[in-house]
């Protein structure tokens, strides 16, 4: 169960995103179910507090975000707030000022994150989704980016997330067509890691949970963060910063609890120290 005390520091000003912590994951969850979880003002202005706190928090080794119930994770953007928010210039830029800065937060936190997926993930649910580290998905999802379908403006930071990810190609094809794609062809693009029957997703993720707990913090932080390095232009490349994390990993108290559990056959316990 949570722990009363993490569980009372993450709150949200809104009852549509649900928040609550077991062991060392955080787990976030899009509840607007009567619009199959679409993503109100409210909802992204909840996230980068939650990621702030997060952040700071010792005990949090990975960040879930999922949707309620089994019909969607997030079926895009609440379009009923549409004609307040996005009217006006300055509504558009409001709103996708909060998106940006939801977006960009969970793309630029350093501890790992996961989508768990199962029915729609819908434009601002694929933008969600491929912010994250990892994604999996049951194999009743579906998903889409059907910005072209209503005369939407796309951002920059979106469209390079998911071409970094799946291909200038791939991209282009989904955007492009606006064409709902099922669960194996996500997987086939490289959209999502895993796929699995829907009565599995709850061991599947567990999977993911108990590594996270059990796997060394600090080594996968620097991995993340040397990943994203990988993935700027050479010259922009902070060879300095890959070095400092390797270094980091190698002077910590876990590398030495890690020679040690391992010399002992036993499993190590890792602190993040």
């Amino acid at each position: 169960m949570s722990d009363s005390s993490k569980a009372a520091a993450y709150t949200t000003a809104t009852e549509r995103v649900q928040v609550w912590t077991e062991a060392t994951t955080l787990f976030v969850r899009f509840n607007n179910p009567a619009r199959h979880n679409a993503l109100s003002v409210d909802m992204w202005e909840a996230i980068p507090p939650l990621l702030a706190l997060a952040e700071q928090d010792d005990n949090i080794r990975l960040v879930v975000f999922m949707g309620a119930g089994e019909k969607a994770f997030v079926s895009g953007a609440d379009i009923s707030q549409f004609e307040d928010q996005r009217a006006a210039k300055e509504a558009v830029d409001r709103y996708e000022a909060m998106a940006e800065a939801a977006l960009t937060g969970i793309a630029e936190f350093s501890k790992p994150t996961l989508s768990c997926i199962r029915g729609y993930c819908i434009g601002g649910g694929v933008n969600v989704a491929i912010a994250c580290d990892v994604r999996i998905a049951s194999s009743d999802s579906v998903f889409s980016v059907p910005a072209a379908r209503l005369g939407l403006g796309y951002r920059y930071s979106a469209m390079k997330n998911l071409v970094d990810l799946i291909g200038p190609g791939s991209a282009k094809d989904l955007f492009f067509t606006a064409r709902r794609i099922d669960a194996a062809e996500a997987k086939d693009l490289g959209l999502i890691n895993r796929v699995c029957a829907p009565d599995q997703l709850p061991a599947l993720l567990a999977e993911y949970t108990s590594a996270l707990e059990a796997n060394a913090p600090l080594t996968i932080r620097a991995a993340k963060a040397i990943t994203a390095q990988i993935l700027k232009p050479s010259t922009d490349i902070d060879l300095a910063l890959c070095t400092g994390l390797i270094r980091g990993c190698f002077e910590s108290q876990d590398y030495t609890e890690g020679r040690k559990a391992f010399m002992e056959k036993r499993k190590p316990k890792f602190q993040g120290k």
